[in-house]
């Protein structure tokens, strides 16, 4: 529990027992049933839960929980292991010395067997190393970076999108960020091929707020005897050395327990003596520790494994100890394992490089391989320029009487010196030792022994001027795999291990890093980034098939010759495509375009890209329809037809329309497919399990079939409209509308006569009512014309007159109407038999 004080200004805290002795009451609040604030006289004591409660993390230092005395018992128990397993490789570590001497790297004056001796080294081993180190670094470190992405599982736009994001990030994170790698990389690859091994350390540096990747050479890795690799190997230590400053550092960051340091013992091993002396250095003021981090799996009191009963399994678990060499005093210890990690599987931190896997954990380097071909070498090679000097400048025997002015100092070129002869002649008081030349034969020995080492080495180079210039492209890769193969063979090794280090630093950047971009994508969001490296995984841009670029380069061209004997089975825009990778040309993208860099267009756009001769590609969700009636517009067009018939690509380009129309063709069918089924059909590149692809065949026959029968539909109705639009077609359909029109007027007059003589005797119906009623009206005046004549018996007379004449009226009217109906039903009778007789005709 921690306890959080205020306190008054000017007032001294008191302590609880003076608190229980004061007049006043003591104040105590419960806030909650672990919260407790007590509070008196201005003094405040605050006790919360989950403040430094003496429940460690998961991550933290478990140094500070265990006993002194344990970590005492720990920490020597730890250093007698790590002493054992150095003592297990003597003899690895002897080879390791020997093998530095004949790099050759520091002149030797030799006083055997005379003082200025020849001590040339032969650069054997050095060349190879050289080789090896110049060979690798350009395949697996090229100006764009180290990093290529492999997706993991699913392909479509939306991973490959992720996937471009996560190579760009990472190869900025190689050459940018991490300014260190290159630089560690090279020193792990100058060191690999002398000793067999090299190591590279991936983890996250606070100090630095990000990952980084240290080489470690083989001498500071201790591995127990009988391990085979760092998966499965118990006990890891790694030799580091810090400054006083660096632990200190460490121990008020709380990473390493507070603890007294003991001075800085000196302490060199042999193999660190020999780089001192062939790189020409040494130890004065070096007052670094030695610490041991041992990553070692330990059943710790207090921290045993339990199984599902609570009860200890004595199951030993992974950890990370830091001791001091000499004193072995215990700095940290840590839990090695995920937390979410239900199997607490061993994290890992190493990774290790091999040049040729041997019997042990340790591989076999160029010092073990050809140290032997490189020490006959140096011997052999100092012999013969011994022998060359004895036989420049040979000694020999002198009578005592014969005195040489300038005493015995050898004679300069064109100088003549006084004799003091004492009897004789000169050449009887000298006798020269019989030096012999060089030998030849020990000359040849040494080109057959450099040769073999070469040879061995994979470092001979070709002999080309032996090769035929005409020999097949197929020869000539054969010669280059056999004199490659065992070099091959270590590519391979150094791609894979640098496959595991870039998996390392991709968890590390997921998961410690930023969670979004520090730039914005060229596609998608910044946010994307964890999201993108679950996605993907990272692999190096080396080929661990080819060691050289010139032996791709060869394959290349093979496959390009098979390519011209049949062109029409090879996609040869991505053949060249690879060939200009291979050569390292930048903008091989813009250079030979292919598909997969193509987006979607307009119709009018891939018009233009068909015109001058670039790819075109259509994608899925395009309005299919309306870009194959654009391109047969270009295709149908006079004037298009034209100008593309004097262009002397015109079949090109007319195949490339073409082509791109029936892709589109088989989308917009895909599309009327997934409109029968009623749901989207798999994604293209999508592997079907067997038994969905058999009941997907059946559903895809049937909405097939309907969309034929919809397509026939269509083509008739087509068809039809076409027929309608032919020249005679069109000439009997007017001579039909023709003649059509004519029997409409006759029937159209027809009714007009008919119904001129239906008006006709409505006018003379009304014409007969007009005329009764005159003849009324005339009668009614008669009457009473002679009415006034005749008052009485004319009146009777008159009476009956009237009723004559309106009796004579009404027969001449029905008389008249009788003739009208007469003329009408005649009139009738003959428009009848004028139909009839029309209608035949």
């Amino acid at each position: 529990m921690a306890t959080n004080v205020d306190k008054a200004l000017y007032q001294q805290p008191m302590g609880i027992d003076a608190l229980a002795q004061d007049e006043e009451p003591l104040e105590i609040e419960i806030v909650d049933p672990e919260e407790v604030n007590i509070s008196k006289d201005g003094l405040e004591i605050s006790i919360q839960p989950g403040e430094d409660d003496g429940e460690e993390g998961f991550d933290d230092n478990l140094a500070e929980y265990i006993d002194s005395g344990a970590l005492q018992t720990l920490g020597g128990d730890l250093a007698g292991d790590i002493d054992n397993d150095k003592s297990s490789r003597k003899e690895w570590e002897k080879s390791y010395v020997e093998g530095l001497k004949l790099l050759g790297l520091q002149m030797e004056d030799r006083t055997e067997p005379w003082q200025g001796a020849c001590g040339v080294f032969h650069p054997m081993i050095t060349e190879a190393v050289v080789r090896f180190q110049a060979e690798t670094i350009t395949e697996t470190f090229p100006a764009r970076g180290p990093v290529k992405t492999k997706i993991i599982g699913l392909d479509n736009p939306q991973v490959r999108e992720a996937a471009a994001r996560v190579e760009e990030d990472m190869n900025f994170e190689l050459t940018e960020n991490m300014v260190e790698f290159r630089a560690e990389h090279e020193r792990m690859l100058w060191s690999l091929p002398a000793t067999g091994s090299a190591f590279k350390k991936v983890y996250y540096d606070p100090s630095l707020g990000r990952q980084v990747s240290m080489f470690v050479p083989a001498e500071d890795i201790l591995l127990p005897y009988g391990a085979t690799d760092l998966d499965t190997c118990f006990r890891v230590t790694h030799v580091m050395r810090k400054t006083k400053n660096e632990i200190l550092k460490l121990q008020q960051a709380g990473f390493y327990i507070d603890i007294d340091l003991p001075d800085a013992p000196k302490d060199r091993t042999d193999i660190q003596k020999a780089k001192d002396k062939e790189t020409g250095f040494n130890d004065l003021g070096d007052e670094r520790y030695t610490l041991y981090e041992c990553h070692v799996d330990l059943d710790l009191d207090g921290y045993e494994d339990e199984d599902d009963e609570g009860e200890p399994t004595e199951i030993m678990l992974p950890y990370v100890v830091t001791l001091i060499k000499g004193t072995n005093d215990i700095l940290s210890i840590r839990r090695n394992w995920h937390e979410d990690d239900n199997l607490r599987l061993k994290r890992q931190h190493f990774v290790h490089y091999q040049y040729i896997p041997g019997f042990g954990a340790y591989g076999f380097g160029l010092f073990h391989l050809i140290g032997g071909f490189a020490k006959s070498a140096t011997s052999i090679m100092r012999q013969l320029v011994d022998a060359g000097t004895l036989a420049n400048l040979p000694g020999g025997l002198k009578s005592r009487g014969l005195r040489i002015k300038g005493d015995d100092t050898p004679i300069a070129p064109g100088e003549w010196r006084d004799v003091d002869v004492g009897s004789g002649t000169i050449r009887d008081n000298i006798l020269p030792l019989p030096y012999k030349e060089p030998s030849s034969v020990l000359y040849q020995l040494l080109g057959n022994i450099v040769d073999e080492g070469r040879r061995f080495a994979s470092t001979a180079d070709m002999n080309v001027s032996d090769m035929s210039a005409n020999a097949p492209v197929g020869t000539t890769l054969a010669l280059l795999e056999r004199q490659l193969k065992v070099m091959t063979a270590v590519q391979a090794r150094v791609h894979f291990a640098l496959k595991q280090e870039l998996k390392l630093l991709k968890n590390l950047i997921r998961d410690y890093t930023d969670t979004d971009y520090t730039y914005q994508p060229e596609y998608g969001s910044r946010k994307a980034k964890r999201g993108d490296y679950d996605l993907v995984d990272l692999i190096p841009v080396s080929d661990p098939n080819a060691a050289t670029m010139s032996q791709r380069v060869i394959q290349y061209q093979a496959v390009i010759q098979m390519a011209q004997m049949a062109p029409d089975i090879y996609d040869l825009p991505q053949l060249h495509r690879g060939m200009l990778d291979v050569l390292g040309i930048k903008n091989a993208d813009k250079l030979v375009p292919i598909e997969e860099d193509m987006k979607p267009t307009d119709p009018v756009s891939e018009n233009q890209a068909a015109l001058n001769g670039k790819p075109m590609k259509a994608f899925m969700y395009q309005n299919h329809d309306a870009h194959i009636q654009v391109h047969m517009m270009l295709l149908q067009d006079p004037m298009m037809q034209q100008l593309i018939g004097q262009n002397p690509q015109a079949p090109k380009i007319m195949g490339a329309i073409t082509a791109h129309i029936a892709e589109h063709a088989g989308y917009k069918m895909r599309q009327q497919i997934e409109q029968q089924l009623g749901m989207p059909m798999p994604p293209e590149d999508e592997k079907l399990p067997p038994q969905i692809e058999v009941a997907l065949s059946g559903m895809l026959a049937q909405a097939a079939q309907q969309v034929m029968q919809q397509n026939q539909a269509q083509a008739a109705q087509q068809q039809a409209q076409q027929q309608a639009q032919d020249p005679v077609v069109q000439m009997q359909m007017q001579e039909l509308q023709i003649k059509a029109g004519a029997n409409q007027i006759k029937e159209a007059d027809l009714k007009l006569k008919a119904t001129k003589i239906a008006a006709d005797a409505v006018l003379n119906v009304d014409k007969l009512k007009l005329e009764e009623k005159k003849i009324s009206g005339n009668l009614q005046l008669e009457a009473m014309r002679v009415g006034a004549l005749t008052k009485n018996n004319e009146a009777q007379l008159a009476a009956q007159q009237q009723r004559d004449g309106v009796r004579m009226g009404i027969d001449v009217a029905k008389a008249r109407a009788q003739e009208q109906a007469s003329a009408r039903k005649d009139t009738m009778q003959n428009i009848a038999n004028f139909s009839k007789s029309d209608t035949k005709k």
